[in-house]
C-alpha cells in the first residue's frame, strides 16, 4: 500500500504539533519516524491510524483520501508499546480479535480465524502458547502477540509506537533483528516510531528526523548519519562536536587564528563547525589545526572517549583515539577534522514553540486500532 501526506497540519488549542509534513511512502516500505519527545512522531501516526484527525491536509491510502476516515475504514494494524492486550483472553484469542468484531457481512468464520490466529502464532515463533494468557508471557513474548493480532486483520498499513520501549536493552536487540524478518516476509508497508537512533538506523528503509512537528530530513540510514542537512540532524543522529567558527572568504576561523579547514562555498560570517568524534587525525605541531588539553580520558569497549578543551575552557569537545594512544590529564592534543560540514548561523533555524499538550488516549479507540 502506497502512502502520501499531503501538508498535513495538526492543531491542539492553538499550539502546532505537526506543520506542513509531507512525505510520499512507497508500497512495502519500512519506515522509522525518528525524533525527541515533542518532535510530532507520535501525533503524526495517531494521524496516519485515524485515532485523531488532522486540522488541514491530506492523508492518501493509494489514490483514496483517507483524511475523514474512521479506524476501522482505514484498517491499519496499531501496535502500541504497552501490548494492550486484552488480559482475559488467551493469546489466540487476542489474537483473533479484531477480526471477531468486524460486522457480520465481513466476518470470517470462525475455523478461518482460528487458521489464521495460528498460522500468525507460527510466524512470530509463539506456536504452542496459544492457551496462555498475557499474565504468563514475558514481555518479548506479549510484544510479539500484540504484533500477531495487527496483522491479523490484513492491515493495509501497520503502525508500531515505540514498540520495543517498554523492553530491557537485550531484549530489544533481538526484537529488532526478528522484526525485520517479520517485515520482509510480509512485505507490509510499516511505519514505527521510536527516538531510540540505533533502532531507526538498524531497522527501517529511510528515516524520517523530525524536530518540533516539522521533517528536518528523509533518507536512508547512511544518508541522514553520513549527509546530515541541518544542524539539528547533525547533533541528534550520533555523536558529534560542534564549535562557534567564523568563515571569512572560505577560511574556517575559531577565535583568533585559522584552523586548516575551507568551504568555498560558505557565505562569510558566524557559523558552527561539526565533526564526529572518530572522524579527525591526530597531527603533529598545530599550523592550522584544533588543539586542545585534555580534562578526561576513559575506556569505552575498544576505544579511548577523551574530553579536550579548546580556547581555554570555553568549549569541550570529544575525540575518539586507539585504546592505546597515551592521553593524559592535562596533556596537549592537536588534530583534524577528517569529515565535517559547516552551518552558517543563516542555516540555523530557530523554531518558537509552546510545550504540546498531551492528547487523551481512549481505550476504547486503542482497542479500536487492533
Amino acid at each position: 500500500m502506497e502512502l502520501a501526506l499531503k501538508n498535513v497540519t495538526k492543531s491542539f488549542d492553538g499550539f502546532t504539533a505537526l506543520n506542513g509534513i509531507s512525505l510520499d511512502i512507497r508500497p512495502g516500505e519500512l519506515i522509522a519516524l525518528l525524533g525527541p519527545s515533542g518532535s510530532g512522531k507520535t501525533t503524526l501516526l495517531r494521524l496516519i491510524a485515524g485515532l485523531d484527525f488532522l486540522s488541514s491536509g491530506q492523508i492518501l491510502f493509494g489514490d483514496e483520501d483517507a483524511s475523514a476516515k474512521s479506524v476501522q475504514e482505514r484498517n491499519v494494524g496499531f501496535v502500541f508499546q504497552h501490548y494492550a492486550l486484552f488480559r482475559h483472553m488467551t493469546v489466540l484469542e487476542n489474537i483473533g480479535f479484531g477480526l471477531k468484531i468486524r460486522p457480520a457481512r465481513t466476518r470470517p468464520p470462525k475455523s478461518e480465524i482460528r487458521r489464521r490466529a495460528l498460522e500468525l502464532l507460527e510466524l512470530v515463533q509463539l506456536s504452542g502458547l496459544e492457551n496462555r494468557y498475557p499474565s504468563q508471557l514475558s514481555g518479548g513474548q506479549r510484544q510479539r502477540v500484540a504484533l500477531a493480532r495487527a496483522l491479523c486483520i490484513e492491515p493495509r498499513v501497520l503502525l508500531l509506537d515505540e514498540p520495543f520501549g517498554a523492553l530491557d536493552a537485550q531484549v530489544r536487540r533481538e526484537l529488532r533483528r526478528w522484526l525485520r524478518e517479520i517485515h520482509d516476509a510480509t512485505g507490509h508497508t510499516s511505519i514505527f516510531v521510536t527516538h531510540d537512533q540505533e533502532e531507526a538506523l538498524e531497522l527501517a528503509d529511510r528515516v524520517v528526523v523530525m524536530s518540533q512537528g516539522r521533517i528536518e530530513q528523509v533518507g536512508t540510514a547512511d544518508e541522514v548519519y553520513d549527509t546530515p542537512n541541518s544542524p539539528f540532524v547533525y547533533s541528534f543522529i550520533g555523536d558529534s562536536n560542534s564549535l562557534p567558527v567564523r568563515v571569512d572568504n572560505g577560511q574556517i576561523w575559531l577565535q583568533d587564528r585559522t584552523i586548516g579547514l575551507t568551504d568555498p562555498t560558505a557565505p562569510n560570517g558566524p557559523a558552527t563547525l561539526f565533526f564526529r568524534p572518530h572522524d579527525i587525525e591526530l597531527v603533529e605541531g598545530c599550523g592550522g589545526c584544533l588543539a586542545g588539553t585534555v580534562v578526561t580520558s576513559r575506556r569505552v569497549a575498544g576505544t579511548k572517549h577523551v574530553e579536550l578543551e579548546i580556547g581555554g575552557a570555553q568549549h569541550r569537545i570529544e575525540v575518539e583515539l586507539p585504546i592505546e594512544h597515551p592521553a593524559a590529564t592535562k596533556s596537549r592534543l592537536a588534530f583534524r577534522p577528517k569529515r565535517w560540514k559547516v552551518f552558517s548561523a543563516q542555516e540555523q533555524p530557530v523554531y518558537h514553540t509552546s510545550p504540546a499538550p498531551v492528547p487523551a488516549q481512549s481505550v476504547l479507540l486503542q482497542r479500536a486500532a487492533v
